[in-house]
């Protein structure tokens, strides 16, 4: 039997991949809730979304990501990530997803936090 969150995630990584329409759809309901940040307003509805995804893609060569779950209950899962990208910024995520009995998402949170570079961390006297 196929965990249901594994599923999505190879999905995800797909379109994060392609940066496919067809792609980024399927994983999200017609009326999905994508969040970005918390202060955002959220992207409602599958075409919002993928037009948001397209805008702000991520060229497939230019990033790797690892990620591992913290909590899956039900539909409602919780996975911690690492997104490096080949120009040296690192972020740490931390994504909410609420998956449906089909396999799609209707919500999805994804915050992030860009790890600081050593110059950011000497302080300027």
């Amino acid at each position: 039997m196929s965990d249901p969150l594994d599923d999505w995630m190879t999905d995800y990584l797909r379109a994060w991949t392609s940066n496919r329409d067809g792609d980024i759809r399927s994983l999200f309901t017609d009326d999905a809730i994508y969040l970005t940040a918390p202060f955002d307003e959220p992207r409602v509805g599958v075409d919002a979304i993928v037009e948001g995804w397209l805008a702000d893609r991520d060229d497939p060569s230019d990033w790797s990501f690892d990620w591992q779950p913290l909590v899956a209950d039900g539909g409602l899962s919780t996975i911690t990530g690492e997104t490096r990208y080949t120009d040296g910024r690192v972020y740490s995520n931390l994504w909410v997803i609420g998956l449906e009995a089909d396999g799609r998402a209707s919500s999805f949170m994804e915050w992030y936090m860009e790890h600081p570079t050593d110059d950011s961390r000497d302080p300027q006297i």
